[in-house]
């Protein structure tokens, strides 16, 4: 019974340090600038898995325009 409640005790402490340390105004500055990494990192590669799906479909339209415009003047 004294272990679980030794267990008990550390566990409250370990959160109330996480809170305190939550709390503090420093580390918030970190804490904003991650997420902030994170969110930039997420439109990064969603922007790039929608350039690499679009890339083969503007590439046959910019040969289909250049072909078109070679023909158009080849008559």
């Amino acid at each position: 019974m004294k272990f679980v409640i030794a267990m008990q005790n550390k566990l409250n402490a370990l959160k109330q340090a996480a809170f305190n340390c939550v709390k503090k105004q420093e580390g918030q500055n970190t804490i904003e600038y991650i997420i902030m990494l994170g969110v930039v990192v997420g439109i990064a590669l969603l922007v790039g898995t929608l350039v690499k799906n679009m890339m083969p479909e503007l590439f046959d339209n910019i040969k289909q325009k250049i072909l078109g415009g070679i023909n158009q003047t080849g008559e």
